[in-house]
């Protein structure tokens, strides 16, 4: 049986610098009509069934999306929202954790026992890290059903906890701050500790801290918070968007942190309290290296590589306090607590609470956005008291048994 010859359409045509085309016009995937041309009706024909096949794969690949295609949309639109760093993260996380075990699979085939699945490898995370992807999972698909992408949510009743519990991080008591502050004293991150200790503010606001936003001569002196540190590609960033709204704040300061910072400012050469020797805002590296001058004088073990007959041999040192180090004799270890850079700033809010001083009060100062944040931490410093709490107890028992 001979094979049916497609009839070729007859086109209009149109001369351009002296040549004749034949053209015609389709409809784009956003409803807008384009023109195509060519030298010949069989040419155009070819290329009008070409391009709408693109057109319907277009429509298609919008009304069933796989699941990469619409992460990179949503991180799209969340790139207008949400700071790069912050941006860098999800992304990250995303390609890792959801794309990687669900990218290929359609929106609209994603089951709830998908999702489970894609997170039992977190199970073995930690709960951070845990809590991040399922949340970047429920605003991934919640979104699509918003956009009408899936008529059922995969993500309902999956639950958003697991991943191993973090190492909590308790306040340093004052026997650990004298210790810290010795050991560190002449050393490049005193007036880091100081600020974390005495002002509570975070890591990002303190290296994005001007001298314009310190007033020292005031009646009152305080540190005004108005710009946050972020770095991209190890390169400093500093901006005044804050972490939050609540963020934005004037944290009034002792007068141990007033004399550290009039000390500071007298030696300074530049606009930042905390800045590299060319007086720019540090880059995360230079941080690191700050921070390692706290590191490197505590006792907490050392993992160290040999190569022994062509292997890799793992040792385990613990230095003994108050002992030099071998190489370096000026290096002593004097800290047997672990100390964070965020740790400073939690015994800060610790101590307002030991004082007596209101929630409301130091979820100001906190930058807490958020009351729950501060009354977590009011309830355990209030609560691993009960010494504080005996006469509460035994009042409201003895008024009973009065009853």
């Amino acid at each position: 049986m001979a094979k049916m010859k497609t009839e070729v359409p007859q086109y209009g045509t149109i001369m351009q610098k002296g040549i004749q085309y034949y053209r015609t016009r389709i409809m784009d995937a956003d409803g807008k009509q384009v023109s195509l041309y060519a030298a010949t009706c069989e040419e155009l024909y070819e290329k009008q069934l070409e391009a709408r096949r693109q057109v319907e794969e277009i429509i298609f690949r919008r009304q069933h999306p796989t699941v990469a295609e619409y992460c990179q949309k949503w991180l799209l639109m969340q790139s207008a929202k949400v700071s790069a760093s912050t941006l860098r993260g999800y992304t990250a996380d995303m390609k890792n954790y959801i794309i990687k075990p669900l990218g290929e699979m359609y929106m609209e085939e994603v089951t709830a026992d998908d999702i489970r699945l894609a997170l039992v490898p977190l199970s073995k995370k930690s709960e951070g890290l845990y809590s991040t992807v399922n949340m970047l999972l429920k605003c991934i698909f919640y979104s699509a059903e918003r956009s009408q992408i899936l008529e059922h949510n995969p993500c309902v009743g999956i639950s958003g906890k697991g991943g191993k519990p973090a190492k909590k991080r308790e306040a340093l008591t004052d026997q650990q701050v004298e210790v810290l502050l010795d050991t560190v004293r002449e050393l490049p991150p005193y007036l880091f500790i100081m600020l974390g200790l005495y002002s509570g503010l975070r890591r990002e606001e303190i290296l994005a801290l001007q001298w314009d936003c310190v007033f020292l001569d005031e009646s009152t002196p305080y540190i005004s918070v108005r710009r946050a540190w972020r770095t991209e590609h190890n390169r400093p960033v500093i901006s005044t968007v804050l972490k939050t709204k609540a963020a934005k704040r004037d944290i009034p300061i002792p007068k141990c942190l007033v004399d550290c910072l009039r000390e500071a400012k007298t030696a300074s050469k530049s606009d930042y309290v905390i800045s590299d020797s060319e007086g720019q805002p540090l880059a995360a590296s230079q941080f690191q290296r700050v921070w390692q001058y706290v590191v490197v004088r505590s006792t907490k073990p050392r993992n160290y590589y040999k190569y022994v007959n062509g292997q890799s041999i793992k040792y385990t040192v613990t230095p003994t306090l108050g002992m030099t180090q071998r190489n370096q004799p000026k290096i002593k270890y004097t800290l047997d607590f672990d100390v964070t850079p965020h740790q400073l700033r939690h015994t800060y809010i610790t101590n307002l609470l030991y004082a007596g001083v209101d929630p409301k009060t130091v979820q100001y100062l906190a930058g807490h956005e958020n009351s729950k944040t501060t009354m977590d931490i009011y309830a355990k410093v209030k609560y691993n008291k009960p010494e504080e709490l005996f006469s509460v107890v035994n009042g409201a028992f003895h008024q009973n048994a009065a009853d």
